[in-house]
């Protein structure tokens, strides 16, 4: 690294040297796109500065003027964007365009895939925007002061984008950023002014600072135009440029519904959310009366990369009176919807309004509970009125919703109509199940909704709790996402019909009173003949086990361990205990299917160490089917390798 008085040359960070290469090949079929990029962190870096400015106003500089201008310089070959928003210091500068300082980068990496058009929804995700430059120019210039700052502390960045940049101390008079593109030979396109200004009617026309482009001379009648041509030419080399507004520069959102087209809703959500794919769908309300506001809330199509770190911010844009005031106010969104983009504005909070005030404000918590309300809506309708683009939506984010009835106990039966399940009526893994169509299935004897619990589809499929429910052609949810034992733990029934796991207490397949007493008989008698080995296993596994019994639950296995009625199921624990977290344990209860010929067996077998052998087994068996790992599996495979040497 050289390093000069004022002027360093610094190596970019890894990760911006792989999405720098994956940025100009990724979006080489959109190259358009690098204008709406830089327009919008341009209008984001004005709505910084009307925010800092409602407590600082003197960060306007007696130029309380923003806006954003674009020149074309065919000559020297250059596009140049100048913004008079907040600007970056020195510090600012190498952190945010040398460096990722976003959590989750590696997950963000580990995630692209080499297909350029999968990626670029990614890279849009990630909000890499101003890397787009890249696309279209082989070399980049920043020039920026930030707000409030002197003058000569302003701040100049070069880079051609290969592996290091420039950074120097420059005398900027004016506040804000200034990027001047020079551009490839092979886009030489982007030196048209009518080319640029129908992207930015295509993509930027929502944006509410005025965009501004010379004047078109070719715009001007004959008679004007002879006359400019008749002018003195070092007047007509030292005049000011005259600029005109190229957008409409209005909040889209305050207009009439009918007023605004599908594609205007489309680029306002690529706008505030930084994607690159539209959304499934979105709500557009005024409210008026006791309060008054709008709402403009969009579904995404795709998840974006760190959806499940907590950390990361989300949340809605806040304007108060059109005057932004906060891009990720998470008070107005529960955390299980944090998917959803869009934007509220208020006529009843104050300007100054800050973070501690909308943490305790009754006017957000009367917003976020009717915005809660419209997103659920607005997901049912989806789920009715177009079942394939719901399909999408709860692959993306099926898990995130699944938080919801454990955040949100009160809309917990606005949630449950729309969760999904993998099902024993499918067998495959695809959660396209409603409770409903569990419901509308349910036999005329059956009480209970019958669900399973485990780390994946395969081993939820095959547990051998399930083998008298498919004997009895009863339906079981299978449930192998992490959430699922939280969401069961909340989600208690559904329709006045208990959710009842296959692997606690005790089965009840809805059979007639008859059934009943005939299984009851069958039991007693069983169990009179199984006594003894009953009670010689539970002495051999001690305190492993809180019980021994039979069950009329397995028809094939020999052996499974369930969990009493009110207590931890044996896969929570499990998981839990991976996770690492203290918990009350109890202990599981071993059940026996006496028409295995292993437990016949076992019920002649004299040797007792050999009984003791036969029953670790089984009971190491049953825990590998539950998913538990076993603690001593040496020992397991040694048992098991002697007895198949005494069966041989």
């Amino acid at each position: 690294m050289t390093v000069k008085p004022q002027q360093e040359t610094l190596g970019f960070q890894a990760q911006v040297k792989q999405l720098l290469h994956l940025v100009t090949h990724a979006l080489y079929s959109n190259k358009e796109i690098f204008l709406r990029e830089l327009i919008s962190n341009a209008s984001d870096a004005a709505d910084k500065l009307r925010f800092e400015a409602l407590r600082d106003a003197a960060l306007y500089e007696q130029n309380p003027d923003l806006n954003i201008h674009i020149d074309v310089d065919k000559t020297a070959g250059t596009v140049t964007i100048t913004d008079t928003g907040i600007g970056m210091s020195r510090d600012e500068v190498i952190a945010n365009l040398g460096t990722i300082a976003q959590s989750g980068t590696k997950e963000f990496l580990s995630k692209l895939t080499g297909d350029q058009a999968k990626d670029s929804h990614l890279i849009g995700q990630f909000g890499v925007g101003f890397y787009s430059s890249f696309v279209v120019a082989d070399k980049v210039i920043v020039k920026t002061r930030r707000a409030g700052m002197q003058a000569d502390q302003g701040v100049e960045w070069e880079s051609t984008g290969e592996g290091e940049y420039v950074i120097k101390n420059i005398n900027r008079p004016e506040r804000g950023t200034q990027i001047i593109l020079h551009i490839r030979k092979e886009d030489q396109e982007f030196l048209d002014e009518f080319r640029l200004r129908n992207i930015i009617t295509k993509y930027s026309d929502h944006i509410l600072l005025p965009i501004l482009m010379q004047k078109n001379e070719m715009e001007m009648g004959n008679e004007e135009a002879n006359k400019e041509e008749s002018k003195d030419e070092n007047k007509e080399k030292n005049k000011t440029p005259e600029y005109e507004v190229v957008n409409r520069a209005t909040a889209l959102w305050t207009l009439p519904k009918s007023k605004i087209t599908d594609s205007e809703y489309e680029e306002l959500y690529k706008h505030i959310s930084h994607d690159f794919e539209n959304p499934l769908t979105w709500s557009h309300n005024k409210v008026e009366g006791k309060l008054e506001y709008i709402s403009l809330l969009y579904i995404p199509a795709r998840a974006p990369f760190d959806m499940f770190n907590r950390e990361n911010k989300h949340g809605l844009k806040l304007y108060v009176h059109r005057v932004f005031i906060m891009d990720d106010a998470e008070q107005l969104l529960p955390n299980y919807l944090r998917f959803v983009r869009g934007i509220v504005d208020s006529n009843d909070l104050p300007l100054n309004v800050s973070r501690e005030i909308l943490q305790s404000s009754q006017v957000i918590e009367s917003i976020k509970s009717a915005g809660v309300k419209r997103i659920l809506e607005m997901l049912d309708t989806l789920s009715k009125e177009h079942p394939e683009k719901y399909t999408k939506f709860w692959t993306q984010f099926g898990q995130v919703l699944k938080e919801g009835p454990y955040e949100d106990f009160a809309n917990k039966d606005r949630i449950a109509p729309l969760l999904r399940f993998a099902s024993t009526h499918n067998d495959n893994p695809d959660q396209n199940v409603s409770l409903q169509d569990y419901v509308s299935r349910m036999k005329p004897e059956q009480k209970k909704i019958y669900y399973v619990t485990a780390d994946t589809f395969n081993a939820a499929k095959n547990s051998p709790q399930l083998e008298i429910f498919r004997k009895k052609g009863i339906e079981v949810l299978l449930m192998y996402d992490r959430i699922d034992e939280w969401l069961v733990g909340h989600l208690t029934e559904f329709e006045g019909k208990p959710l009842q796991s296959v692997a606690k207490g005790d089965v009840d397949v809805g059979e007639t009173p008859e059934d009943k007493e005939k299984k009851a008989e069958e039991t007693k008698k069983a169990e009179g003949e199984f006594q003894s080995i009953l009670k010689q296993m539970k002495t051999v596994l001690g305190e492993k086990v809180k019980e021994v019994r039979l069950t009329d639950r397995l028809t094939d296995s020999p052996a499974c361990l369930v969990s009493d009625e009110n207590e931890m199921s044996i896969h929570l624990q499990n998981m839990l205990k991976s996770a690492g977290q203290s918990f009350p344990t109890s202990q599981p209860i071993l059940e026996l299917n006496p028409d295995n010929a292993l437990i016949k067996k076992l019920k002649t077998e004299a040797d007792e160490d050999r009984f003791a052998e036969w029953t670790w087994v089984l009971f190491d068996q049953a825990q590998l089917a539950q998913g538990t790992a076993l603690e001593d599996p040496a020992s397991f495979v040694k048992r098991l390798n002697k007895l198949l040497l005494g069966l041989a």
